[in-house]
């Protein structure tokens, strides 16, 4: 190596050494232990302000009725009587009693009914105009003009000349069961048959052969359509008057 080379080295080697001792340099800080670590957990709050934490996933919850309690549905804004009262009775306990025993009815009722059906058996329609009521309080009779007479509208309506068919269905209306209808009023009355009072869907297969009695079963049918008896009936008021003899509703 000649000195130029070697001056050359050593001028390098120098400068490379100067650049190394001019730069900052530490040494590594040592690890510091866990009990050095600053304790970076949130400071509990006052014991007055303390939240009680929400239940986790998983944890037991005791929940109990006090906690959840029930809130009662709000009372109607407006009550009415009717909603106070209960519920309403059905068809078959507001139908009026069916009475068979003729005893029991008043004895005014008793000997009316009686009058109508020997008048009726006789066979002369004629027999039934003095029982009817006249005045105010008259028998109904369905007649076509207020001025007509009584028997003659009753013959109009009858199958025959004589009216005999009409008393024939005397004789069978008052022969059947009967109702005590509108009972404490100005319009109360004994009636017959009892199906004028009581709804054809109620009918038992026995009344039903007593209904068949009166009217054909093309009429019970065009009843039941209806909803109601619409044949012939006959009212004696309680002390004995014969209210009414009507066809119809």
């Amino acid at each position: 190596m000649t000195i130029s080379s070697r001056v050359r080295l050593i001028c390098l080697t120098g400068a490379l050494a100067l650049s190394v001792t001019s730069l900052p340099f530490s040494w590594p800080s040592p690890a510091h232990a866990l009990s050095d670590i600053k304790d970076i957990t949130p400071h509990p709050r006052d014991e007055d302000s303390t939240v009680t934490p929400a239940p986790q996933p998983g944890e037991d919850e005791d929940l109990t009725d006090d906690a959840f309690p029930v809130i009662p549905d709000p009372d109607p804004l407006i009550k009415t009587p009717q909603s106070e009262e209960t519920e309403p009775a059905t068809a078959e306990e507001a139908a009026p009693e069916v009475i068979y025993d003729i005893e029991k009815a008043p004895e005014p009722v008793r000997r009316m009914r009686k009058l109508i059906m020997d008048a009726a058996a006789s066979g002369d329609i004629q027999a039934l105009k003095p029982l009817f009521d006249i005045g105010p309080d008259q028998t109904q009779i369905p007649l076509q003009t207020p001025e007509q007479d009584p028997i003659a509208a009753l013959k109009g309506l009858s199958g025959d000349d004589e009216g005999q068919e009409i008393l024939a269905i005397l004789l069978d209306v008052l022969s059947t069961g009967f109702v005590q209808l509108d009972k404490g009023t100005p319009d109360e009355a004994y009636v017959w048959p009892y199906f004028a009072g009581k709804s054809l869907a109620l009918l038992s297969p026995r009344e039903r052969v007593e209904l068949l009695r009166i009217v054909t079963a093309g009429d019970v049918a065009e009843m039941q359509e209806q909803g109601n008896y619409n044949f012939f009936r006959v009212g004696i008021s309680p002390d004995g008057k014969w209210k009414f003899f009507t066809v119809g509703d």
